[in-house]
């Protein structure tokens, strides 16, 4: 039996030196690696942009390639489907108790976002996609975080002109300098401190109300004040008898809107703002969103949404509001848009 063992021992031990640099020459095993081996393997790129490939890809051919290649998991416009990551969005929520983080308000490096691309996707698929396809997701995904114009094309060269929200965000880790040190040697066992005292008993310090303070008279007060407070509701837009048909139609069109906008009872501002009674306003004046340079402007000129003006910005968005950041291509069938227009109207 201790024959075996000793053999075996010796056969694990012949397998692991083998293997080791130092015996490669001397027992004449491996070989070093070509270049291009190496090449196939030395894939990732740095944050201070060593390592991309020469090539370029704009926002715009980014748009169809995401489409066809990233949305069926990430949405068209970026915002995650279902439990899929979402890679826009996000910004300002780093503080709170469960922040968004995607690429325009999380990760401090691009080149993270190319170097995931260009490895890992399309997911089941990876390492399908041309260099200038990965460029051109990428420019996208900064698109789709207000992080660049639609006019942006990304490439080598103006890798480092993209200013990431939160490049600032990290520190270095340090605790192998400043923690472990105070961690790493002997610990007190005795007389750790001169003296040691009890200063108060948590009897006495008495931490737990008895009873419970009865508030329900403090907040009928406070509801009752709200209420004599609250401004009258302003009546509701008299709208011509809508076809309940095209209605429901307008809902399915309007699909390709809820990425973005929310509509109906308890609709807030997302990524753009939210639509009740949005026929008949003033353009760019929704509460609490913040709109770009270009809605302030139409606001500043009276845009009212009509239906002629709404018809004209929803067949081509960036054409009737030239530089406006929503990435909406528009409906290119004139029944969507007054389908889409008699759901909006169902909401004033």
């Amino acid at each position: 039996m201790s024959k075996f063992l000793n053999l075996g021992v010796a056969a694990a031990l012949l397998a692991s030196v083998s293997v080791a640099p130092a015996y490669a020459e001397k027992l004449g095993l491996g070989r070093p690696a070509l270049p291009d081996e190496i090449a196939a393997w030395n894939l990732d790129v740095r944050p201070d942009g060593v390592g991309l490939p020469d090539g370029s890809g704009s926002v715009e051919d980014g748009e169809m390639i995401f489409s066809e290649n990233c949305a069926i998991c990430h949405g068209e416009f970026a915002e995650g489907v279902d439990n899929w990551p979402k890679l826009a969005g996000g910004q300002g929520t780093l503080d709170r108790e469960d922040p968004l983080k995607t690429v325009g308000s999380y990760w401090p490096y691009l080149s993270t976002t190319w170097d995931y691309v260009n490895r890992s996707m399309p997911f089941g698929n990876a390492q399908s996609l041309s260099v200038d396809e990965v460029y051109a997701i990428t420019a996208y995904i900064l698109y789709s975080n207000d992080l660049v114009e639609d006019d942006f094309v990304l490439s080598k060269e103006t890798f480092l002109d993209v200013e990431m929200p939160n490049a600032d965000g990290f520190i270095l880790d340090d605790r192998a300098e400043t923690e472990l040190p105070q961690f790493s040697a002997e610990p007190c066992m005795t007389d750790c401190k001169d003296s040691v005292e009890i200063t108060m008993h948590a009897s006495v310090l008495d931490v737990t109300p008895d009873i419970e303070e009865d508030t329900s008279a403090a907040t009928e007060e406070a509801a009752e004040a709200v209420t004599e407070e609250a401004p009258a509701e302003e009546p509701a837009v008299e709208m011509a008898t809508l076809d309940p048909a095209l209605v429901a139609e307008g809902e399915k069109a309007f699909k390709k809107c809820k990425a973005c906008h929310q509509i109906g009872e308890g609709a807030s501002n997302k990524t753009g703002p939210q639509l009740n009674g949005v026929m008949g306003r003033t353009a760019g004046t929704v509460e609490g969103f913040r709109y770009s340079k270009v809605f302030e402007a139409a606001a500043s000129d009276g845009l009212v949404w009509t239906d002629e003006t709404l018809a004209e910005f929803l067949s081509k968005p960036k054409a009737y509001l030239k530089g406006t950041k929503m990435s909406f291509a528009g409906f290119k069938k004139e029944s969507d848009i007054q389908a889409v227009t008699a759901y909006l109207k169902s909401f004033q």
